[in-house]
């Protein structure tokens, strides 16, 4: 554990290292050490109902300051989870720490995970997930480019680049700094990026998160809009970072303009004071002044006008 540093608050460490050891206690064959001195580990957990299993691997790290001061930083691996199921599970994650901040979550996160595996296999879609839980190792790693699983307590991570494994061989693509907008003390900023996989996605969050202002922002709203030519389909998703239903419209914003290979994060400092529906305005009207400066709208009147159509890119691709 040479390249650990301790924490401050040495009894932080002491919790860790007895959480550590009573879930491997617990969990047995299926609790994993991946790197002991960064504090990183994984735990695969199942529905424990009869074969076909449906499984999701749990990879987190432990921060110094957990679990007194900080929440883990987590990925949930599952190529069968997708959209609103990823989204509702890692609410509910984000949810159960909230409720218990300052004490060790892991044992309830690893159990609620599991709940969500029983019902999801109760469900009316059992048989379509167990048939992704079933595919081959190749198969299984071309589904999980479909969706960057990328995620944590929002961008605000130090530590997020060691959960992108396989990604440190490639350069994030080039980022776009827009115009701040500010009311009432509140400040949006919108970054964009030209991606054409969701690799690229993951190395444009990275790299947004070493910009110690960006990651220590309140919210960084992300969506993101991918365009498979081979299948004529979408590659999209979004994040709302704690800004509830904010990711939603930002990825409305995208198709209503038919943005293509473009990836945006809009950053928002909050003033102290409340916006209310304002500040989906301003996180919009953000992302739409970039999209238009880089080409991905037509004009401003056309990105302001319902149901409008941008020019799609050329070949926009990440250098």
């Amino acid at each position: 554990m040479d390249d650990f540093t301790l924490p401050e608050n040495e009894g932080d460490l002491q919790d860790q290292i007895e959480e550590v050891e009573a879930l491997s206690s617990i969990y047995g064959d299926e609790w994993c050490v991946i790197d002991e001195a960064s504090r990183i580990f994984c735990i695969k957990i199942s529905d424990d109902l009869e074969e076909p299993k449906l499984t999701a691997c749990l990879q987190i790290i432990l921060p110094p300051d957990y679990p007194s001061a900080a929440p883990p930083i987590y990925q949930i691996n599952a190529a069968w989870l997708r959209g609103p199921e990823r989204s509702s599970l890692a609410s509910g994650l984000e949810d159960l720490y909230v409720q218990h901040a300052g004490e060790s979550i892991l044992y309830l996160w690893v159990e609620m995970v599991r709940q969500f595996l029983v019902g999801k296999s109760r469900s009316s879609e059992t048989a379509d997930a167990s048939e992704k839980v079933n595919m081959t190792a190749e198969e299984e790693e071309e589904d999980d480019e479909d969706t960057p699983d990328f995620r944590t307590l929002g961008l605000n991570t130090e530590h997020s680049h060691l959960l992108m494994d396989g990604v440190n061989d490639e350069e994030a693509p080039p980022i776009k700094h827009g115009d701040t907008i500010t009311d009432r003390r509140s400040t949006f900023q919108p970054h964009l990026a030209a991606v054409v996989t969701p690799r690229q996605v993951k190395l444009f969050l990275g790299k947004l998160n070493e910009n110690k202002k960006i990651a220590s922002a309140t919210h960084n709203v992300y969506a993101f809009r991918i365009y498979r030519e081979d299948q004529n389909s979408f590659l999209q998703d979004c994040e709302d970072d704690g800004e509830t239903a904010a990711g939603g419209r930002l990825l409305h914003l995208l198709q209503i303009l038919d943005a293509r290979n473009v990836a945006v994060v809009v950053s928002r400092w909050y003033g102290g004071i409340l916006l209310g529906p304002d500040r989906f305005k301003h996180i919009n009207n953000c992302a739409r002044n970039i999209l238009v400066e880089e080409g991905y709208a037509a004009s401003p009147e056309d990105a302001n006008r319902p149901g409008a159509k941008a020019k799609r890119s050329k070949g926009r691709k990440a250098k």
